[in-house]
């Protein structure tokens, strides 16, 4: 039954950043025919209105080559052979700008959306389009229907613009009979070469139609529904109880690291029912005192247990123990304002090992001045 309530639901969503990576290593990607069309034809009427003058004298120079046949050339038995050669050479020669031309249109009009993708999933066979009831399923498809009626259009638009150009060119043309002969052949073909470049602008208008449909297909073909995406969610970030027991286990690991810190300690702070802060000062290697450890309730009671076991001053100070406790983070400084406090908290503690040696009298505990600002009450 939550199955085909899942099915049931409509793909709403957008694509997640997941979803869109997975659909390009499957090899689907925004792509546009038209586009890839556009270049070539492009291309392809460019150069042969920038090659074209250069390509004609290649051709004729062929051509006289292969017709104009000297007498001793007659009776060579090698002549033909070579003269295909070298005919063959010099029309690849005159051809390749335009090739290369083509060559680079095709890539990067496949390319111009959806960028350069390899993947053999795009091409490995999938027995599903064999399945003859799912192709005749595409045949009749909304997508065929579109397909189609985008052919049409394309052909309706260029029959448009043949004709036009007709229209246009019908007074050039008839002109051309007048003409000699090769100037006659040089105009007819420069009248082709630009009949056909303005042909292909009319590709420029199919495309910039097509490019928008295409992405926002692809777009719609990879949308998911609201099921859909918190599934990926609990995949990538994992299921809360598995996300809860891992955060466990970090806190359980810092409070580890932090226990090991506190024999080092100089100095354990406390608010005995509550707080305990373990606090750090060495002159050549520190700016300020550092917070090595802290806790509340439990692990209050365990810092100073270890502070006690490893003979670490514990000093019962309420008010600054709050104040430390609410202002700082585990290996940071302490706040300016504090400054004062803990370094007469650190100068007691000095006086206090002094006086248990024998060496001064016993101190007295100090008043630790607290900024108003960095005072907590709880």
């Amino acid at each position: 039954m939550a199955e085909e309530n899942d099915n049931s639901q409509e793909k709403t969503e957008e694509a997640t950043p997941r979803r869109l990576e997975k659909a390009r290593e499957d090899g689907q990607t925004a792509r546009s025919k038209e586009l890839a069309t556009m270049a070539v034809l492009l291309a392809g009427a460019g150069g042969m209105l920038m090659f074209g003058a250069s390509l004609g004298a290649s051709l004729e120079a062929i051509m006289y080559d292969s017709f104009v046949i000297e007498r001793s050339a007659i009776f060579d038995m090698r002549h033909m052979s070579v003269q295909l050669i070298e005919s063959s050479k010099e029309a690849a020669w005159a051809l390749s700008p335009i090739l290369v031309l083509l060559l680079i249109a095709a890539v990067f009009g496949s390319i111009g959306i959806g960028g350069l993708m390899i993947s053999g999933k795009a091409i490995a066979p999938k027995l599903n389009r064999m399945d003859p009831m799912k192709g005749l399923g595409r045949m009749f498809s909304m997508r065929s229907l579109i397909e189609l009626v985008k052919a049409i259009a394309k052909v309706g638009l260029v029959l448009t613009i043949a004709i036009l150009i007709l229209n246009l060119r019908t007074e050039d043309l008839l002109a051309i009979a007048e003409e000699p002969v090769v100037p006659a052949m040089e105009h007819v073909l420069w009248t082709i070469a630009w009949s056909f470049f303005l042909l292909s602008c009319a590709t420029i208008i199919i495309a910039m139609i097509d490019v928008p449909f295409q992405i926002y297909d692809h777009q719609k073909k990879l949308r998911m529904t609201k099921q859909e995406v918190k599934d990926e969610y609990k995949d990538t970030e994992g299921k809360p109880e598995v996300k809860g027991k891992i955060r466990q286990l970090q806190r359980e690991m810092a409070q580890r690291r932090m226990m090991q810190d506190v024999p080092s300690a100089d100095v354990v702070i406390t608010n005995p029912t509550h707080y305990a802060v373990a606090l750090k000062y060495d002159q050549k290697a520190m700016a300020a005192p550092i917070v090595v450890a802290k806790g509340a309730d439990e692990i209050a009671f365990k810092i100073m247990e270890i502070a006690r076991e490893n003979k670490v001053e514990v000093m019962r100070t309420p008010p600054l123990t709050r104040a430390v406790y609410h202002n700082t983070d585990i290996g940071g400084e302490i706040p300016d304002g504090l400054y004062m406090a803990i370094a007469q908290v650190l100068a007691y503690v000095f006086q206090l090992r002094q006086f248990r040696k024998g060496r001064g009298p016993k101190p007295g505990m100090p008043d630790f001045p607290i900024p108003s600002d960095l005072r907590r009450d709880v």
